[in-house]
């Protein structure tokens, strides 16, 4: 039986054919489990010379068994790796590369220029409590500017921020005057989405703070960021609007000369002087944390525009939605434009 065994195990080339005959001999049906079972039929004088014997041979094979199956294991291991094996010399294949959106490109064209004018650019956070988001701005709960801004609510009363203002806030409780701040991050609102409306967008807030701070340094300094948005020939518009916490308030516009030949006025955002009761409350939070009261007396303006507004004018995008839909081909588009 060995020397029938050895030669089929030696001639299997496969896992599958090895495995079929270790079955034929040494399975549970095999050849030498059944002379095995046959051992309790002979005369106890013979029974333990012949299980010796059965044993060996049995023994012989599994060990055969065990090589060859080692064997057969390295072979196909060196087959995977050689049909798996990659040629490091052969040429890279192209990766498509990324690209900033085009809301971050405007917020870092936006932010570089205020910080060649001594701005520090901050942030702060998007979940506020109403005190900083409304109130301490002048708008208390009877206020109808309320209306105006439709709020998402937390269930523990605080809210989403409905404009970056509350950062002004927060800035002026934590420093003292002369400060000069530009906010960014994102908003929330509670409305319809549209092509030109979504419930979460971008804006950008500026605050200049200081003595004499007049409505001349507030019309220089949105020129001088138009002409850093549009070139050096654009031309600023103010139109007056009203805004809670300034007074007066104004709503400004961009006059774009710009390469497709679609010169027009684009609406950019609102500004105006800080209306004395957000100074009051500041000092009212200072002087409640143990701080100096500083800001009565002082003047100061601010103003705060939309980056998808200047995006989607610029880069042609039609719908407000695209910004945040995830498709690259949306925004693989611009890559080149915006590098």
């Amino acid at each position: 039986m060995q020397h029938e065994a050895i030669p089929e195990i030696q001639a299997a080339t496969t896992l599958e054919a090895l495995q079929t005959v270790k079955t034929k001999y040494v399975g549970k049906s095999g050849l030498v489990t059944r002379e095995l079972g046959t051992l309790g039929k002979l005369p106890p004088e013979e029974r333990k010379t012949r299980g010796a014997e059965i044993n060996a041979v049995r023994q012989a094979i599994q060990e055969a068994l065990d090589t060859r199956e080692t064997t057969l294991k390295r072979e196909a291991l060196d087959a995977q790796l050689a049909s798996e094996a990659i040629d490091v010399t052969l040429p890279g294949l192209p990766l498509p590369a990324g690209g900033l959106h085009p809301i971050n490109r405007v917020y870092d064209d936006l932010t570089g220029i205020y910080e060649r004018l001594g701005y520090t650019v901050v942030e702060g956070p998007e979940v506020e409590d109403e005190h900083h988001n409304f109130e301490a701005l002048n708008v208390p709960w009877y206020h109808p500017a309320r209306d105006l801004q439709d709020t998402f609510w937390l269930e523990d009363g605080r809210l989403l921020r409905t404009h970056t203002s509350p950062m002004q806030i927060r800035y002026m409780v934590d420093h003292e005057p002369d400060l000069k701040i530009v906010v960014r991050g994102k908003v929330y609102r509670y409305e319809a989405t549209d092509a030109t409306h979504e419930s979460m967008f971008h804006q950008l807030e500026g605050l200049v703070v200081g003595d004499h701070i007049n409505m001349a340094d507030l019309k220089g300094t949105i020129a001088e960021m138009a002409r850093g948005l549009y070139g050096p020939g654009a031309k600023v518009r103010f139109q007056p609007s009203y805004y809670p916490f300034v007074e007066p308030g104004a709503d400004f516009a961009v006059y774009w000369d710009n390469p497709r030949g679609e010169s027009k006025w684009l609406e950019l955002g609102g500004c105006g002087m800080v209306h004395p009761n957000v100074f009051k409350a500041v000092d009212d939070l200072r002087e409640a944390q143990g701080k100096e009261r500083v800001y009565e007396g002082k003047t100061g303006f601010a103003f705060g525009l939309g980056p998808e507004r200047i995006a989607m004018l610029k880069y042609k995008i039609p719908d407000i939605r695209y910004f945040y839909a995830n498709d690259p081909r949306v925004i693989g588009q611009f890559r080149g434009e915006l590098e």
